[in-house]
Parts: C-alpha cells; structure tokens; sequence
C-alpha cells in the first residue's frame, strides 16, 4: 500500500498534469486497467487509453485545477476538495471532491468525481 506521502505526490502530480495540459502526465497515474467516473453517474473511462483520450478532452477545454484544501488519505485511498476553472462559453468553477484509490504499486486503480451542475458557476475572467 502506498504511503500517505506518496498517495500525496499522486494528487500534486495530477495538479500538475492539468497546469501543464499534459493528457500522458495524467493518465500515467492510472493502472492499466483503472477506471474513472466523472461525474459520478456517467460513463465510465476504463483503461489507460481511454482514460488518456478522457483528460484530452478536459484538457483541451483549458481546464486548470486549485486545490481547496490538504488532501485527505486512508487505507487505500485519497480524497481531495478543488476547484476546476475552464471555459465552457464563459469561465466558470466547478467544486469538485475527488476520490483515488491506489492498488499495491502506487498506481490510481479507481478515480471518481463528485460534483454536478449545482456546483458550477461563472465567474470574471
């Protein structure tokens, strides 16, 4: 199981990923088989391709990530609170809580994302 720091770094990294719109840096979190939910509710990305092709898309839209707070870990898994600023026809924020969960290597085996309409709003660019 990783550590809580190394689940950490894997948070910062993903950050990171959406700073720099690197799709390969993101999905290179991902086991090969991981999933990704976002929103919960929707369809599900499974495999790193998919995954990849997932983040491209989000990416190309220009979205940033600012994290709200420390990131929270237990057992297997980490959670954290932050904001996505992107344009989608104006700028806009959408809160999002953010669950990882970890396989024995340290790679994101299940992300899952919660948020939905209600917690997006525009914004002055």
């Amino acid at each position: 199981m990783p550590s809580h720091d190394d689940m950490v770094r894997a948070v910062e990294r993903y950050v990171e990923a959406f700073d720099k719109g690197d799709a390969a840096m993101a999905s290179g979190l991902y086991s090969d088989d991981a999933t990704v939910e976002d929103p919960i509710g929707t369809p599900i990305h499974q495999g790193r391709d998919a995954i990849h092709a997932f983040y491209s898309m989000s990416m190309q839209a220009g979205a940033k990530l600012r994290l709200d707070g420390p990131v929270r870990t237990g057992g297997d898994y980490a959670a954290f609170a932050f904001t996505v600023l992107v344009d989608f026809g104006g700028a806009k924020e959408i809160e999002v809580i953010d669950t990882f969960k970890f396989d024995a290597e340290g790679k994101v085996t299940e992300m899952r994302a919660y948020w939905n309409p209600a917690n997006m709003r525009a914004v002055e660019a």
